[in-house]
């Protein structure tokens, strides 16, 4: 997970099943009967200390785009029906003209003498955020950001233990509360809404998740202990049950969590991956069926009608990264997933196809073999590998942004104003960046941060994407119509000479 390190106590030689991480150190001396005796661990999460880098890459790294990515598994797959009915394009030779598809709705062309959503999404796909309209900047790092459901308010988790929520109505952020977390050791990891909106959780490095209510003047944390076995521990991610009674985590003791709310206790603490657990989400609003990622590069799918603490047996596992797993964000229909890793790919999943064993070895196998650390050091050629690895089953992988220093998040665009038809992510080299699902190509880059984008989030409702970065900054970006450029309004006179810069590279045309 992310940058630095302290001391974790881990016991050493407890079960044997969890090895040290990439990048983990332990330091041991002589002494009882083994005649060694652990006296710190350090971890390659995301840490309590900062990076040497302080997530500033400039131009030091260059992620590589895949030009021609491969898109034979997508072709033939389900999801690819899907958007293409969430968009209007399943018919042969359909039209992205606005001015063609204005002409068929005059002739009455159209559904019912308008635009179908399909077409209406299609419409958007031309007025993708490209223009940031709003900044609001801290002293430290910014860690999460994200949009509520219905995209009202938008909450900000900061290093400076501060977690600030505003209301987004007429396209600005307005600060209306900012609450001092609690309990905060280096920084906020992770926060999430209640499905009712009314009340927000954080994580930290803690043995407590904590609960705080959104509207009002005054603050109320209940802390959530999760009495781990661990002397350092972190949930590093957090996700709400649909009816809000359980709290599920992902910890750096390879451990899920389950935190009922109506009985106020800790009822499961799953043995999930061999190591930090960066990512869980849940499949859909049924909360039945939940993901998670590791540090071990396996995405896992878990049944919560059958999980056990005795016999924890995922459904399925999902192998073919080369590294660590830093983010998972579910379509929301129980069967598609994405997943960002620090192999530097975002890889696209269908849970109705688990890896084989075969798979899960030649994942473990070249996990083993990544021997360079991703909070400080640059991505080393060997690491970039593009053939798949055997028993990989994801149907499309997407490259062309970096995953460095910390957890960088990556989401499905919304259903309702795009269709689902992008993949957004943050971007070590402080930009985000847009991929169309079914292509695998960039469609857009947005530039403006001067460290490492580690969260981005995309209003459900509204053409408009909020960045955070460790640079400080909370972005808000929405479409603008033409794009100038300084030099154009000194030299051009009246005639106004809009420029377009290429995606893939970011030079000028």
């Amino acid at each position: 997970p992310d940058a630095g390190a302290r001391a974790q106590s881990r016991p050493m030689f407890t079960s044997g099943r969890r090895r040290p991480s990439r990048g983990q150190v332990r330091l041991v001396h002589g002494g009882g009967s083994t005649g060694l005796q652990l006296v710190q661990s350090y971890s390659d999460s995301d840490e309590d200390s900062d990076s040497a880098w302080d997530g500033c890459l400039g131009d030091r790294y260059h992620p590589p785009v895949d030009m021609a990515p491969d898109t034979r598994e997508i072709d033939v797959s389900e999801i690819k029906t899907q958007i293409q009915l969430a968009t209007g394009t399943v018919a042969p030779n359909t039209t992205r003209n606005i001015a063609q598809l204005l002409q068929q709705r005059e002739h009455g062309l159209c559904c019912n003498g308008g635009f179908s959503h399909g077409e209406c999404s299609r419409v958007t796909s031309h007025f993708l955020p490209n223009h940031m309209s709003h900044v609001d900047s801290f002293t430290q790092k910014a860690f999460c950001g994200i949009y509520s459901e219905d995209g009202a308010i938008f909450m900000s988790a900061c290093q400076d233990q501060n977690i600030r929520l505003y209301r987004t109505r007429g396209g600005v952020l307005r600060n209306f509360k900012t609450i001092r977390a609690r309990d905060v050791g280096w920084s906020i990891l992770d926060v999430v809404f209640t499905p009712d909106g009314a009340n927000l959780l954080y994580s930290s490095w803690s043995d407590y998740i904590h609960v705080c209510g959104i509207e009002g003047d005054g603050e109320v944390h209940t802390a959530l202990d999760l009495n781990p076995d661990e002397r350092r521990f972190c949930v590093f991610s957090l996700t709400v049950s649909s009816d809000g009674r359980e709290v599920l985590g992902g910890a750096n003791d390879g451990c899920l969590y389950v935190y009922d709310q109506d009985r106020n206790q800790r009822t499961l603490k799953i043995d999930s991956h061999e190591d930090d657990v960066n990512a869980v989400a849940f499949a859909d609003t049924s909360s039945q069926i939940l993901f998670s990622g590791g540090d071990d590069a396996l995405c896992k799918v878990w049944d919560r009608r059958t999980l056990r603490e005795d016999n924890p047996q995922p459904v399925g596992v999902l192998a073919g990264h080369r590294d660590g797993i830093t983010f998972i964000d579910s379509k929301g229909d129980a069967r598609f997933l994405v997943s960002n890793s620090k192999d530097q790919t975002i890889k696209l999943w269908d849970i109705r196809r688990f890896s084989p064993k075969e798979g899960l070895e030649a994942s473990r196998q070249a996990v083993t073999q990544q021997n360079w650390d991703y909070r400080w050091q640059q991505v080393p050629k060997r690491a970039l590998k593009k053939h798949r690895l055997p028993g990989d089953t994801s149907l499309m992988t997407y490259r062309g942004h970096g995953v460095l220093h910390t957890l960088i998040r990556c989401r499905f665009s919304p259903a309702f104003t795009t269709g689902q038809q992008y993949i957004y992510s943050g971007c070590s080299t402080g930009k985000v960046v847009i991929y169309d699902v079914l292509t695998g190509k960039i469609v857009s880059k947005l530039s403006e941060h001067r460290a490492c984008v580690r969260d981005v989030s995309w209003h459900p409702y509204e053409e408009k994407i909020i960045s955070t970065s460790w640079d400080g900054g909370v972005r808000l970006w929405d479409y603008q119509l033409t794009e100038y450029f300084s030099d154009d309004l000194q030299t051009s006179g009246p005639r106004l000479r809009g420029r377009r810069k290429n995606v893939e590279t970011g030079e000028e045309n």
